[in-house]
């Protein structure tokens, strides 16, 4: 197994990557540092933790709404860390109700002083 020195938001990482899957590695990287910067730059959320699982979030909703078969206009992941509303950019009642529960949790899960462990 190769290792790989990548840089996500600024901060150094090593990572492990199977041999021949460099330029997924690097891609899946290049991804995730620009959904933590844009995130980052919109300036509401400051916490590395915060945005780190808000660009999950906003990653595995696009990629689970390019698998979904619904013929309907795309909802953007974007917008769910856009500050008081939370649900702008969401289409139906289930998606505010779900992006609601999401985000309830995750405050719980992070708790008062915004670490994840």
């Amino acid at each position: 197994m190769k290792q790989l020195e990548v840089q996500i938001m600024g901060q150094a990482y090593l990572l492990g990557c199977p041999d021949g899957g460099e330029s997924r590695l690097l891609e899946a990287v290049e991804k995730v540092d620009t959904a933590m910067c844009r995130i980052r730059d919109g300036g509401k959320v400051r916490a590395r933790d915060r945005i780190a699982v808000l660009a999950a979030l906003n990653l595995a909703f696009d990629l689970a709404d390019k698998s979904s078969d619904a013929v309907q206009a795309p909802v953007h992941a974007a917008s769910f860390d856009t500050g008081d509303n939370p649900a702008q950019g969401v289409q139906t009642p289930d998606d505010r109700v779900l992006l609601a529960s999401l985000l309830e949790r995750l405050d719980v899960a992070l708790g008062t002083d915004g670490r994840l462990l």
